[in-house]
Formats: C-alpha cells, structure tokens, sequence
C-alpha cells in the first residue's frame, strides 16, 4: 500500500494522535485519541505517515497565505507527489479540510517537529515540498517566504539555515545563477578544507538512502534525489572554479 493510502485508513490516525491524527480522523469518519505526542516513542512508519499529511496540510495552509486559494498550486500538489488516481480524492478532501480549519499551522508543524530531532535532514525535505508548491502560479510570494521562514523557526532552522535551503532548492529546480558556495551553506573565503567538510556532511546527512531510513516516504525519493544532485553539482562548481589554470 502507498503511503498515501496508510494515512486515510483508520491505524494512521491512531498512530500519529495528535492535532494530524485528529484531523485524519474527522476524514476517516472516527475520533481518534491523542495518543503518540510529541517525545512519545513513535509507532512504526509514523514518522513517514506524519511528515506526508504534514506535507498536505501544511500546503493546504501555505495555499491561503496570500489570500488567495490557487487551484494551480492543489494541482500542482498532486501532481509533484504522484498521489495515485485511486487516492486524489480522498488526499483533496484531507487538503480541503485542512484550508479550513480554524488551527493555525503552528500547531501541526510543532507536532511534526516533536517526531524528529533539531534541524533534522527529513525537516529540510519537508521545507523543500512547501516550496515547490509555493512556486507553483509562478513565484514565492513574500508571505509564503514569511509562513516558510516561520515553519522553519518551528524546526529549529536559523535564518541562515534557511538561506541555505532555499539556495539548495533554486540549484534544484535548475536555476544556473545560484551560489554554489550558499548551496553548501559556506562562506566565498572558506578554504578548501572547510568546503569539502561542508559538502560530505550535507551528504551524508541528505543521501536518499538514509533518509527514507529516518522516516521520508519512498514516494518523495525524486525530491531527495533531486537535493542531492544540487548539492554534488554546487561542490563540483566549486571545485573547478578553484582549479589552478
């Protein structure tokens, strides 16, 4: 089963509690306990099951901030984390109602966060899908960039932290003008040690592998792939900029 079919069954919500597993149940048709809150020993795949509904409704409230509901950015959604045909419905009904809810998102992205450790790479991953789909009419508007800034303080992100996600994602989505050296959160005059100490901690820390092992869907691995690539290809610029002529 997808995950994306394990969140809209009854188990899901059981095993995340919490503000999510609440919501999941009012779709499900149940009231579900709050059960598995934040420092709570996590259920097995409640980590994958909570960051994909945390991807849904955190996008269903990122889709209102600027004041307007953008079918473009719902489609977009479904689009970019393949929901299989069977499921569309049900993921929409879960996104609807997420929109209206009258919680603000603070309260789902601190549970989200209580699953993972500061800054964890799977919260960055988590960052990355609100920003493709704060892209998705065309650009990320200042009060999206704002609610992103603000999930990111949720996840224990500093400013600069953020600045170097964001430049991760404009390197992946294909931008050529990105700073290599923001890409890998390093300073222009850091020396080569430094820089190479950069690169193989980003790796290490955001290889695909070892990210579904800590709890990313396997149905976001095109999204940890594409990170990854970024971050390779920003070290490679780097390097042959510095190569002696």
């Amino acid at each position: 089963m997808s995950i994306w079919g394990k969140i809209l069954g009854g188990a899901a919500g059981f095993a995340v509690g919490g503000p999510l597993g609440a919501l999941l149940g009012t779709v499900a048709g149940h009231a579900v306990d709050r059960i598995g809150r934040c420092g709570a020993e996590p259920a097995d795949g409640t980590k994958s099951i909570a960051f994909t509904i945390g991807v849904v409704v955190l996008s269903a409230k990122l889709a209102k901030v600027d004041g307007l509901v953008s079918r473009v950015e719902v489609e977009a959604f479904k689009r970019r984390f393949q929901v299989p045909p069977d499921e569309l419905k049900n993921v929409g009904r879960v996104f609807d109602l997420a929109r209206r809810d009258s919680q603000g998102f603070e309260v789902y992205a601190k549970q989200i966060a209580g699953l993972f450790t500061e800054r964890h790479p799977v919260l960055e991953d988590l960052l990355e899908s609100l920003l493709r789909i704060a892209e998705a009419d065309g650009e990320v508007h200042e009060a999206e960039l704002g609610y992103l800034r603000q999930v990111a303080a949720i996840f224990g992100f500093t400013a600069s932290d953020m600045d170097r996600i964001l430049a991760e994602h404009c390197a992946s989505c294909g931008r050529t003008d990105t700073d290599p050296y923001s890409v890998l959160g390093v300073p222009r005059d850091a020396d080569d040690t430094a820089v190479k100490a950069a690169y193989r901690t980003l790796v290490q820390e955001h290889h695909p592998d070892r990210l579904i092992a800590q709890g990313l869907p396997q149905e976001f691995i095109a999204l940890a792939n594409e990170r990854m690539a970024a971050i390779n290809a920003a070290y490679t610029r780097i390097q042959k900029e510095r190569a002696p002529v």
